[in-house]
């Protein structure tokens, strides 16, 4: 599976970005499509992880701020980003993880910058 995310950019606080990961190739065998994000000198952390079914869990850190949905038929997972803070600077990752294999494939990232 390959892995592209897209729709970071430079956003002024409170401002709000959609997010885009597609995932191509054997998309028949996905089990689950995550959001993480990084930011220079953290670790990487999870924002949200959708299943097969559609159940999204979210981390606890942005629940009521960050929105997961997904395009089943275009193999497509989004994240709406709302009030948005320049806390949530960070390059935003997609994982997928497919049945039948242990690691997920990760996509390279889209940069989102959040100005005070």
């Amino acid at each position: 599976v390959q892995v592209v995310e897209s729709g970071g950019d430079l956003v002024q606080a409170g401002g709000s970005l959609r997010l885009s990961c597609v995932a191509s190739g054997s998309a028949s065998s996905i089990s689950e499509m995550g959001w993480y994000r990084q930011a220079p000198g953290n670790q990487r952390e999870l924002i949200a992880e959708v299943s097969r079914s559609g159940r999204v869990n979210y981390a606890d850190s942005i629940k009521g701020r960050f929105t997961v949905s997904k395009d089943s038929a275009k193999n497509t997972v989004y994240l709406q980003l709302n009030s948005l803070k320049p806390e949530d600077t960070a390059k935003y990752y997609c994982s997928v993880r497919e049945r039948g294999r242990v690691l997920p494939s990760w996509g390279q990232g889209t940069q989102v910058t959040v100005s005070s």
